[in-house]
Parts: C-alpha cells; sequence; structure tokens
C-alpha cells in the first residue's frame, strides 16, 4: 500500500502488510484480475475480510471478499482442506438463495489460502445501531427475536449450524430486512482438519464468540440448540447495551445473572429464560420451539405498540359506520351561501343599503 492512512492501527497494518489482499488494498492493482480492494473490514481468528468492487460487472457492484487461512503446510492435509472447503462452500451457496443470507457469488483457493466472494449488505450490524442509539425497547427486542428465528430456522432446517449468532452477524439492511451474515460452518471443517493434523500450532480450535456460545459449543459439539443460546445473549444485549462477559454467573450452574439489568414482561422473560439455559436439555431445542412459545404471548397487541395511534384507527372506524354531526364551522359557511345566493336573486332596486345611521358613536 503505497500511501497507508494516518493514525492505522498495528492491528491494520498487520494485516495490510502480511496478506495478499492488504497489499492490494489502496492500489490501483486488482485481485484476479477483477476485484478491486477497498478497505479491511474486519479480522478473525481464521481470516481477513475485505471491500471489494467486481469492475467486470456492470456498475462495478461491491462485493466482500473473506480470506481464510486453515493454518496447515502439509499437502495431504491441504488437500483435505479443498475438498471440505469446497463441500462446506457448495452449502453457503445453497443458503445464499434466501433472501436474508448473503449470496455466495464465488470460491476458489489459491495456494494455502481460501478465499469466498459474497454479496455485499449495505445496512448496519445490530451492534452498531445499538451504539448509535441505546438500549432497544421489549417490542423492538421481540421484533428482531422473531424475524431472526425464522432465518435460523430456515437455516436449520437445510442441515447447518450458524456457530457464530451474535449482534455483529446481524445486519440491518438499508430496505429493513434483518441479514445473517458469516456463518462459520466452513471455519469449523478447517479448524477440524487443523486439529486432525501433525501441525499443532492453533491452541483451540473453537469456532464461535466466547460469551454467546454455550458451554456445549466449547466442546466442540455445537447443534441447533447452541444458536439458539447465542440468539438470547443477542437480545440481552439490545435490551441492556451488555455485553455477556458483563454479566455475573452463577459458578455452579453456568447461569447468566441478567433478570436485575432489565424490566420485562414475565411471559418475555421466561422465554428469554429457557433460551439461555447453560443446560442443553433445559433449553429450547428449535427454532419453531421458540416460535411457537412467542405467538403465544398475542403478538398482535406487540405489534399494535408499534403501530400509529390507537385513537386514531378508532375515530376512522367510528367516520365509517356513523356520520359526525355537522361542525359549527360547516354550519355558519352554509348560512353565509345561503345569505349570498338569497342576495343575488333581489332585484336591483330592492338591494338593501347600509343605514348610516347605524354607527358605534357618541352622537
Amino acid at each position: 500500500m503505497p500511501f497507508p492512512p494516518p493514525n492505522l492501527s498495528k492491528f491494520h497494518n498487520d494485516v495490510l502488510q502480511n496478506t495478499l489482499l492488504g497489499q492490494l488494498c489502496g492500489t490501483q492493482k486488482l485481485f484476479r484480475d477483477r476485484y478491486l480492494i477497498l478497505r479491511l473490514l474486519g479480522r478473525g481468528g481464521f481470516g481477513v475480510t475485505f471491500l471489494a468492487r467486481d469492475i467486470t460487472l456492470p456498475g462495478k457492484p461491491f462485493c466482500v471478499i473473506k480470506q481464510l487461512c486453515p493454518r496447515v503446510s502439509e499437502k495431504k492435509a491441504l488437500d483435505t482442506a479443498r475438498l471440505r472447503f469446497k463441500r462446506e462452500a457448495k452449502i453457503l451457496s445453497a443458503l445464499g438463495s434466501h433472501s436474508r443470507i448473503p449470496m455466495l457469488l464465488d470460491y476458489f483457493v489459491i495456494e494455502e489460502d481460501f478465499y469466498l466472494i459474497q454479496e455485499y449488505i449495505r445496512g448496519a450490524t445490530l451492534a452498531r445501531l445499538v451504539r448509535r442509539q441505546g438500549c432497544q425497547s421489549e417490542v423492538i427486542v421481540k421484533r428482531v427475536l422473531r424475524e431472526t428465528l425464522e432465518l435460523l430456522d430456515y437455516v436449520h432446517n437445510q442441515g447447518v449450524i450458524h456457530r457464530d449468532v451474535k449482534p455483529q452477524n446481524i445486519i440491518l439492511s438499508q430496505d429493513r430486512r434483518l441479514v445473517l451474515i458469516d456463518f462459520g460452518a466452513v471455519k469449523e471443517q478447517l479448524a477440524q482438519l487443523g486439529e486432525s493434523s501433525s501441525v499443532k500450532g492453533v491452541t483451540t480450535h473453537f469456532v464461535g464468540t466466547v460469551g454467546f456460545a454455550p458451554p456445549e459449543q466449547f466442546s466442540l459439539r455445537p447443534v441447533y440448540a447452541s444458536d439458539l443460546y447465542a440468539l438470547g445473549v443477542t437480545c440481552l444485549y439490545l435490551l441492556t447495551g451488555k455485553a455477556p462477559l458483563d454479566f455475573k454467573t452463577d459458578p455452579q450452574t453456568g447461569k447468566l445473572h441478567w433478570q436485575d439489568r432489565v424490566s420485562l414482561s414475565r411471559r418475555f422473560s421466561q422465554i428469554l429464560d429457557k433460551m439461555l439455559q447453560p443446560t442443553l436439555t433445559e433449553r429450547y431445542q428449535s427454532a419453531a420451539e421458540v416460535l411457537e412459545a412467542l405467538d403465544a404471548i398475542s403478538p398482535q397487541s406487540n405489534l399494535s405498540q408499534c403501530m400509529s395511534n390507537p385513537q386514531q384507527s378508532t375515530e376512522s372506524t367510528e367516520t365509517q359506520e356513523t356520520p359526525k354531526p355537522e361542525s359549527e364551522l360547516k354550519r355558519t359557511a352554509r348560512s353565509i351561501r345561503d345569505w349570498n345566493s338569497r342576495h343575488r336573486s333581489l332585484p336591483r332596486s330592492v338591494s338593501p343599503k347600509p343605514k348610516k345611521h347605524l354607527r358605534w358613536s357618541s352622537s
């Protein structure tokens, strides 16, 4: 990068200097003769993500390029990695047919690095919205919960566990859709590969985020209900603005102490409590179960709080059923029109003239 921006952190400098995409960032050189690398979006334990433009397509649309590093060097291990990567990429490609999951546009391997090209979603993550707007109401959180559960229900029915549900991975797009990003399926396959190889440079192969992942995920045995726990913690963040590690934890059960941080309706509090059970058997087992529980707490009344003033809708209903009595203003206007009509119909010789003596004076 010939002219690095000022005030870059060491974190950003390392990425820009030590990755192929980082070295192309900010230059006019193209990646694979196609992608113009614009800026760094993020970095995780398995690679980096950049914003780019595909200059070969009309309009040069934005896209996201993820560079994944499996951290293996043996030829046999790399061959296995390629097979797993292609299999998992095909699963992500199938998921991308959903309107609220980024479309996978391409995937390929260059030497020892693996690349995913995905649709770029314009919008803001839930984490950013909370930083800008503050804590969200119960009504809003219920709506976020419902929409995300519908997405997870679809994902789980495809046999996929997201593995990293958190506010940073849910985007509110510009057209007001909630979009689920950054699936951990590929990363977990590559992590398992590193574990099975003779290369032992990685101390842990956990895929997920500490605080959002439940106990069974730390044991490398995630299930569909693991995503539900992470979504429950995400709801706590929306309600309180607190990261999961800011809550106290029961040392014996592992349960989060969160009820004293936010005031919720009793039934919604019960739903969240069951989503947040550290013991797998005590938690909801499917997104459909949680949706059914939400349906049972009268969603219509919740939605009405997000609508316009109910008093206005009542008045409009009454207007349709029975006409309102004529207002004083309308009666006055009608009287003036009637008087003017009669005045114009009188002969000019008998039209009334103003009486000069009718004036307020002392004489």
